[in-house]
């Protein structure tokens, strides 16, 4: 038989054990480990800009993953970092917010507005040079070419000479001590946002060429960095949002008028419910099939779906979805990407941040910092209105995969970013 015992001098002696431990428990105290943060530069792509909600913008910027990191790294040693702001909140002009259709459901529509003047002109003589060097739409290969600001208006307005300086000139123009590169996703995002039509991927050994150019230039002074390995891409909101199934009939008379209008074509079947889309496919012999499960339809296809009758009368054109050999093609390049990122950044001494992992644990739902996450477009907090574009709360969170990484490799005590100090998506 159970019985019942005081448990108050239990309680007692370990109040009193914990008291005599308590001056050995180590607070935890920033400092810099083997790293002078004299100077950081930031290189990379839309995701070190502060790219979001289809825009580079003054406030995304202010939230950039580079500067987020700058912000951290204040507390053991750096102290300036400067970024080649917009002077608003519009950029170039292509910035959505979110606003509601008129079921009253949350949707990204354009911000109105006319954007400042001064977004389109070179800054560099007036405010440069600048730490963050992250240019949208840039690649490892567009970051080594001289004259790419004549191509690119991101970096032509912050290029200390927009037709012979480079990225990467710029950046070593700095003399940096610490550099943090994230390179890579653009090779693939690219083909895998046209449905693989146009252009294809960068071969992973010419990757790695420009990877170790970058890696070798950057250190050539001593230099210590970090680099970001490539997120599976097909995992982002741009991709998964809309079902491939996303054709809900309800009418049966509707049902009948479609099944009618493909008779020459047995394989297409309608039902009540939900429908795989018609796409276009050059490879399929009767030059048009629907979608399967697996495969992906991208998040610009869903105006076509909902206004132009796209997936049921007019087949989904081939550049707005990704079979599943495109996939494989995707899933292949990242991996490929992913080891060539490791195996440079292991003999260079680097620090490697394994980014992917960002998507693979909020895939399914995961809290930081007590803030529920997952991938769903819009509601999930880490990516913004575009679907691709990290929000301000997914930029912290992986700043903090970069520092858990910086931290491990160089025998720092960086502190994480609080991730509930960045906003997170407006609603209207």
């Amino acid at each position: 038989m159970y019985k019942k015992r005081n448990i108050l001098p239990v309680i007692f002696a370990l109040a009193l054990l914990c008291s005599s431990c308590e001056s050995s428990i180590d607070e935890f105290s920033p400092h810099a480990g083997d790293i002078d943060f004299t100077t950081y530069v930031a290189i990379g792509n839309s995701l070190t800009a502060g790219f979001r909600d289809g825009e580079l913008f003054r406030s995304g910027q202010e939230q950039s993953l580079a500067n987020i990191m700058a912000s951290q790294f204040m507390h053991v040693g750096l102290s300036s970092f400067k970024q080649p702001l917009m002077k608003d909140e519009l950029g170039f002009g292509s910035r959505l917010i979110l606003g509601t259709l008129e079921d009253g459901s949350p949707f990204p529509m354009p911000m109105p507005g006319t954007p400042d003047a001064g977004n389109f002109v070179n800054i560099f003589q007036e405010e440069g040079p600048f730490h963050n060097l992250g240019v949208p739409g840039a690649t490892a290969a567009h970051l080594l070419f001289e004259g790419y600001g004549t191509l690119n208006p991101y970096y032509g307005r912050f290029a200390s000479d927009p037709a012979s300086s480079s990225v990467l000139g710029d950046a070593m123009m700095l003399s940096p001590t610490f550099f943090s590169l994230w390179a890579g996703n653009n090779e693939i995002l690219g083909f895998a946002m046209n449905g693989g039509q146009g252009g294809g991927i960068t071969p992973p050994t010419m990757f790695q060429e420009y990877l170790q150019i970058l890696v070798s230039t950057l250190t050539s002074g001593g230099a210590k960095g970090v680099l970001g390995n490539i997120v599976d891409i097909t995992t982002i909101p741009f991709f998964t949002t809309v079902p491939y199934n996303a054709l809900v009939l309800t009418d049966p008379d509707l049902v009948a008028l479609l099944n009618a209008a493909y008779a020459a074509a047995p394989h297409i079947e309608f039902s009540v419910g939900p429908n795989p889309l018609v796409v276009a496919d050059t490879d399929h012999p009767a030059g048009l099939r629907q979608m399967e499960a697996g495969e992906l339809v991208v998040l610009t296809a869903l105006d076509g779906i909902s206004n132009q009758f796209w997936g049921s009368q007019v087949p989904l054109p081939m550049e707005y979805y990704l079979s599943q050999a495109e996939i494989d093609q995707v899933t292949q390049a990242v991996k490929s990407y992913n080891d060539i990122i490791q195996d440079v950044g292991f003999e260079a001494g680097l620090a490697v941040a394994d980014i992917n992992s960002v998507l693979r644990n909020a895939e399914p739902g995961i809290y930081y910092d007590a803030i529920g996450f997952s991938t769903e477009f819009v509601t999930g907090g880490v990516f913004s209105l575009d679907g691709v574009h990290l929000s301000a709360r997914g930029s912290a969170i992986t700043a903090g995969y970069f520092i858990q990484a910086i931290n491990q490799q160089y025998n720092a005590a960086i502190p994480k970013p609080v991730i509930g100090n960045y906003p997170g998506i407006q609603f209207p």
